[in-house]
């Protein structure tokens, strides 16, 4: 991340290889030998510290690059496992929460993604009997740090304002819980791309840039893989940064870019139609709104709604450092929405700049 200027970034969102979970095993034994070694020798705590040595390092290079008063939104899972005779629980979560600490970040409240599932729950241990059963691990983290004192913006400042969300998206978005996100659906042709991506649902991203970053912003993730944050980034009219090392992940991205204009089309398309449906609902229950969207004409909740403005990319050029594209602000409204001959565009499960 050398090739970032200090206080360049105003939003940091990754989701990093998940220490002592298994698939990622090899991965962080490249970087430190001190893990592998751990591993070997059944050392799970010492190959649990190694491991996170290794995200420190990330870690430290986000505190350098990231603006006054950004925020760093990190996912992140805890792991379970078995190391020789003992079976037990890894605080991912509290480790990292650890190092933003002592890098001087304040820590804001954090969000629980819950992974909706349909399969029946799985016991770990002595099944219906106790007391060796264990609690199935079904949710993540996503852990939210801020880099010193609030941000601060002119009085009326226009591009906050038209990146503001929705009141009812507000009431989902920023609950501490999630429960209506699915995982992603990986859709990696090769065994050996899925075990090393494990990208997180564009519908993550896709929130934290709009809750905690403005139109113009640039975004940073650490651990690129398919480049979900930076799809979520042009789906948000926001400039991203993206770092990965393996270069196969980087190249599935290059190979689904022509998806991202009709894509960033439809997500900006489905958000006022949500909101239109949330405006019909309330309206059937004699609700009256109090002020109207300047731009689509339809009522908002909030005086702080009326200029909100969604984007969509019109063109993706390719270039030398990344891709570079071009925003143009919608808007007509839903119903003027022109049909699709093919159907529904395909949302890409994987995803302006890709090193």
């Amino acid at each position: 991340m050398d090739l970032i200027e200090d206080d360049a970034v105003d939003l940091i969102v990754t989701s990093p290889p998940y220490p002592m979970v298994e698939m990622w095993d090899e991965a962080f034994g490249d970087l430190n030998e001190e893990a592998e070694d751990a591993l070997e020798n059944e050392d799970g705590q010492g190959a649990f510290e190694a491991m996170h040595e290794t995200l420190d390092e990330a870690w430290k290079e986000t505190a350098r690059v990231l603006a006054p008063g950004g925020i760093a939104c990190i996912n992140i899972g805890d792991a379970v496992r078995r190391i020789g005779d003992t079976f037990q629980a890894y605080p991912n979560h509290a480790r990292i929460i650890d190092t933003f600490t002592q890098l001087g970040f304040d820590v804001l409240p954090d969000i629980l993604w819950r992974k909706p599932t349909n399969s029946p729950s799985k016991f770990v241990g002595s099944g219906m009997l106790p007391t060796n059963a264990y609690a199935t691990l079904e949710h993540e983290y996503i852990l939210v740090f801020r880099n010193g004192e609030n941000r601060s913006f002119p009085p009326n400042h226009q591009p906050r304002y038209e990146s503001a969300f929705f009141w009812e998206e507000r009431n989902v978005w920023f609950s501490d819980v999630w429960t209506d996100v699915n995982g992603a659906l990986q859709n990696l042709e090769h065994d050996d791309l899925r075990e090393r991506s494990a990208a997180y649902p564009f519908e993550i991203p896709y929130r934290l840039i709009n809750m905690y970053s403005i139109q113009g912003d640039t975004v940073l993730d650490p651990f690129w893989g398919t480049g979900t944050t930076t799809l979520a980034a042009m789906a948000s009219a926001r400039s991203s940064i993206g770092f990965e090392l393996q270069q196969a992940l980087v190249d599935r991205f290059h190979d689904r870019a022509h998806h991202i204009p009709p894509m960033t089309q439809r997500v900006a398309h489905e958000r006022l139609t949500r909101h239109e449906a949330f405006v019909e609902e309330r309206q059937r229950d004699d609700h009256t709104f109090k002020y109207t969207a300047e731009t689509y004409g339809f009522p908002v909740t909030t005086k702080q709604e009326k200029r909100i403005l969604l984007h969509t990319t019109d063109t993706l050029t390719r270039t030398p450092h990344g891709y570079e594209a071009q925003h143009t602000p919608l808007t007509k409204s839903t119903s003027d929405k022109p049909a699709d001959p093919k159907g529904q565009t395909r949302l890409p499960t994987t995803s302006n700049d890709a090193a």
